[in-house]
């Protein structure tokens, strides 16, 4: 029961009515049992500083930030973490006593994907990131991180490749080619191309016929949960990981700094596929 003592959470938007995080957070506090509620709040933009020091006066405890508010909230932060100030970006904010923190966790929620679900440790791999946005700059920065031997950018601008290969330190990342599809252990789509909703929602960003067996092909995009470029990725041999494992393993990072408990994987999980696929319906 939601009492005026429930703590609360929430994402703020523009849009956001479409996000999963509601179901997610509510998955996951519903598990174990905690008086805590996660909201969605449309803010338009322009206005996510102003939400943010909200968050002291309305004793919200919580929030994640979507676009188009990831880095105008910055200046209503006391504290910005490492990874959130490199990317000029942040997704997620907690408070600590009167103080308010910036985080990204979106890398970090990326490589555990990987590691807790599909057994990939991406240390000593070769990369190709598709795109050079927002959600492609955190991914280069967290496979730098974890330790990939080489992060191969393919971005129609090349300018944007090069920026985002810099994040990632000296000799680390670069901008690639389409060449370097036919050595990459691992592909991430980190583009809009393949969602739902959009003009390229049936297009792949590459040549499929260039994706092969013992490769790994990760797509950011969620909705569909099956995108052409996963559909690709199977038929040619390759395992196909939807980015719903990121938007769950960074949603958990966010709940660990809010509640200080071990998330739930396996409800928020559940209750994000079961969000995303009709009642006897497969992604498969």
């Amino acid at each position: 029961m939601i009492t005026a003592a429930t703590r609360v959470a929430g994402v703020i938007g523009d849009p956001v009515r479409h996000s999963l995080s509601p179901v997610i957070h509510n998955a996951a506090f519903r598990a174990l049992d905690l008086d805590w509620v996660y909201l969605g709040f449309p803010v338009a933009a322009g206005d996510g500083a102003k939400a943010v020091r909200a968050m002291g006066v309305l004793g919200i405890d919580g929030l994640n930030v979507t676009m188009p508010h990831k880095a105008d909230v910055i200046g209503a932060l006391d504290h910005l973490s490492p990874t959130a100030g490199l990317l000029d970006a942040v997704n997620t904010i907690h408070r600590v006593g009167g103080e308010l923190h910036g985080e990204n966790t979106d890398g970090a929620g990326f490589v555990d994907a990987l590691r807790h679900d599909e057994g990939f440790d991406p240390a000593g791999k070769r990369v190709v990131i598709l795109g050079a946005g927002g959600a492609a700059r955190a991914v280069v920065v967290a496979l730098a991180e974890a330790g990939a031997a080489d992060i191969a950018i393919l971005n129609r601008t090349a300018a944007n490749a090069e920026r985002a290969a810099a994040l990632a330190g000296p000799g680390r990342a670069r901008r690639g080619d389409d060449g370097d599809l036919d050595e990459a252990d691992l592909v991430v789509n980190a583009t809009p191309v393949g969602m739902e909703g959009t003009d390229h929602a049936d297009a792949v960003f590459v040549d499929p016929r260039r994706l092969h067996a013992n490769q790994v092909v990760a797509d950011l995009v969620y909705h569909p949960i099956r995108t052409p470029l996963l559909a690709a990725a199977r038929e040619r041999g390759a395992i196909a990981v939807s980015g719903l494992g990121m938007l769950v393993h960074q949603a958990a990072h966010a709940f660990r700094l809010w509640t200080g408990e071990d998330p739930p994987l396996e409800a928020m999980s559940a209750a994000a596929l079961a969000a995303l696929v009709p009642a006897g319906g497969s992604f498969e």
